[in-house]
């Protein structure tokens, strides 16, 4: 509701400015702006350092109060996932106090959850970004206060490996600082729990409920206790690239193809000393570097998007593979947990792999060694997302191995694992969105390890005479062919949510019998957990661990189209994934053709 009454605020004070008459500002204008004045005088107080107070009280004199309102209109969500937003002073930006109240309520929780404990234990990373080490030396200093031990990495260091120590050093929780792939502006919070993996229930929601209780700085414990607070480093990263190389499963290739050009970019962030320091572990000898990108910057000065998904963000590299006659293109986002890939295609010319494409790669080549390795014993298993391509279930199946299919989001990937632990074999997981993880000693997805794996398929590609483009091309030929398009829809503003809600609403109640030609098999509504087989005409119960806001649909055809809003963004998400079988490379340029075309007719079906 605050929502409503600040747009409507805003465009009745840009009428009022623009138009240089006066006009009654409603009721609920001024009740808005006055709760906001209210909220930001209570930042004025001795238990605000000097620089907030002297922001807050320019905000507050300020004439044009759009600028106080987007800063304190609502507390800042500590959501599942924890914080993310634009850095600033106020209750909904980053800062030492939004940061401190979510360590403040992480700390009670592990208090009242870890009572009988003789000593709780935390780690604490953090990416490139700006503010990230404050906002880690601040939590320290709050978590240390709370009589918490913490391990704090002495600069920046990959998601992964945070998770990683988390497990390593027996702790039972674990922050790090980090947008992901966020624009420069934006700073974020993740909180993990003992398993290493991002906390869902009961543990999300019991923290978010102890965070919801700081409602003032003076609530945050932030004189650190010094003796409680150990900076960890060089010795952890020596376990983890070390345990990373036990994941190898073709040393012999690598060694004979080790002086490989590779090139590499962390895009500005936390993978330019790991990667490297992984490859070269790996046996890897000839990483080429792009020296502008690994500069370590939360500015990103060398793209508009730090973000791997992102074309533009690999052109760099692109042009320093093309200088030095790479083999092998590879990027990880400013917290190294997701990875970008590129390869020459037939022709010789450099073409971006999309997130499903590397999965299959991983799956395919995971799954082809542990069977040539004899490792496949009837126990092992894989996970992928809801929304990524089904021909890793093909995969999987054809070879005897079991699939998982789970939410969006690695915290469930982490969930299926931690509920196998001691009874099955996990293999690898991952997500369409640049996410994959070869390894079950970390429990979020891993760029570094995925680089290395990455470069090791290269690798044993080039053994048997092929290269990666020809090694996709071979997966299709095998398994089918699959294209999958994510399509987005925006709907800016309280008209675009009400419009996106809407469209749910109509295919949830209007739902579909047939997608471009071919009839829907199956439907499943996440969001009640069922579904309907439209074959036997029959209800049927979907087992999973919640519901989420999602439809999702198959047909006759083996398409799969999926839909969902976005949880971060004002968009509704498409998910299209078409299939046709090849008998050979020579047929895949036409299924290329026919899958483009049977895409657009899908978007028809939809309306989009």
């Amino acid at each position: 509701m605050l929502l409503i009454f600040f747009r409507k605020f805003v465009i009745a004070f840009k009428i009022l400015n623009n138009n240089k008459t006066q006009y009654n500002i409603d009721m609920e204008n001024n009740e808005l702006l006055e709760m906001v004045r209210s909220k930001a005088q209570g930042w004025l107080t001795e238990s605000y350092d000097a620089e907030t107070r002297a922001q807050v009280q320019a905000l507050l004199d300020n004439e044009d109060p759009t600028e106080l309102i987007e800063c304190f209109y609502k507390d800042l969500e500590f959501g599942t996932g924890g914080l993310r937003g634009i850095m600033g002073v106020g209750s909904n930006r980053m800062n030492i106090y939004t940061v401190g109240a979510a360590t403040q309520g992480l700390s009670n929780y592990l208090k009242q959850e870890f009572s009988e404990l003789d000593e709780i234990k935390v780690v604490i990373g953090h990416d490139c970004r700006n503010n990230s080490r404050k906002f880690a030396e601040i939590s320290a200093d709050i978590f240390s206060a709370n009589g918490i031990k913490v391990y704090i990495f002495e600069s920046l260091r990959p998601t992964p490996e945070m998770s990683y120590a988390i497990r390593k050093l027996g702790c039972q929780s674990g922050i790090i600082l980090t947008a992901s792939h966020n624009p420069k502006e934006y700073n974020g919070y993740k909180a993990y729990w003992n398993d290493g993996a991002q906390m869902i229930a009961p543990h999300d929601k019991n923290t978010i409920a102890e965070v919801n209780k700081i409602r003032n700085a003076s609530d945050i414990k932030f004189k650190g206790n010094k003796e409680l607070i150990e900076v960890i480093g060089e010795e952890i990263d020596n376990m983890y690239v070390n345990d990373l190389k036990t994941i190898s499963l073709s040393p012999e290739a690598i060694s004979r193809h080790k002086d490989m050009k590779i090139v590499y970019t962390p895009i500005h962030g936390t993978g330019v000393k790991l990667v490297p320091q992984a490859l070269a572990a790996y046996g890897f000898t000839n990483i080429i570097h792009v020296p502008e990108q690994d500069v370590v910057s939360g500015d990103f000065p060398t793209v508009v998007s730090p973000n791997p998904e992102e074309p533009a963000a690999l052109a760099m590299a692109v042009e320093k593979a093309k200088e030095t006659d790479a083999e092998l293109v590879l990027a990880s986002d400013p917290d190294a947990d997701r990875v970008g890939a590129a390869v020459k295609n037939n022709e010789g010319e450099w073409v971006l792999l999309n997130g499903n494409q590397t999965a299959l790669m991983f799956v395919y080549y995971l799954i082809t060694r542990w069977k040539e390795l004899g490792k496949v014993q009837g126990k092992e298993y894989i996970v992928k997302t809801i929304v990524t391509t089904e021909t890793i279930r093909t995969i999987a199946e054809q070879n005897g191995v079991e699939m998982y299919d789970v939410y969006t989001g690695f915290k469930w990937i982490a969930n299926v694992m931690k509920q196998n632990e001691g009874k099955k074999n996990y293999i690898g997981g991952g997500e369409e969105s640049y996410g994959f993880l070869c390894e079950d000693f970390v429990r979020d997805k891993d760029a570094v390890s995925a680089c290395a794996i990455l470069a090791e398929i290269a690798a044993w590609a080039k053994d048997q005479g092929i290269t990666m483009y020809q090694l996709l091309q071979k997966i299709y030929v095998e398994y089918g062919f699959s294209k999958e398009k994510g399509i987005s829809v925006v709907k800016k503003g309280k008209s675009g949510a009400e419009e996106i809600e809407a469209m749910m609403k109509h295919f949830r109640e209007n739902p579909l019998t047939e997608i471009a030609g071919s009839k829907v098999t199956y439907m499943y509504d996440f969001a009640t957990l069922k579904g309907k087989d439209y074959v036997e005409d029959e209800v049927i119960s979907l087992d999973m661990p919640t519901t989420s806001n999602v439809i999702q649909y198959f047909t006759e055809d083996n398409t799969k189209v999926s839909i969902r809003p976005s949880g971060t963004e004002p968009k509704i998400k498409f998910y299209c994934e078409v299939h046709s079988k090849v008998n050979s490379v020579d047929e895949l340029e036409a299924a290329e053709k026919a899958a483009v075309e049977k895409i657009e007719a899908i978007k028809a079906s939809l309306g989009i």
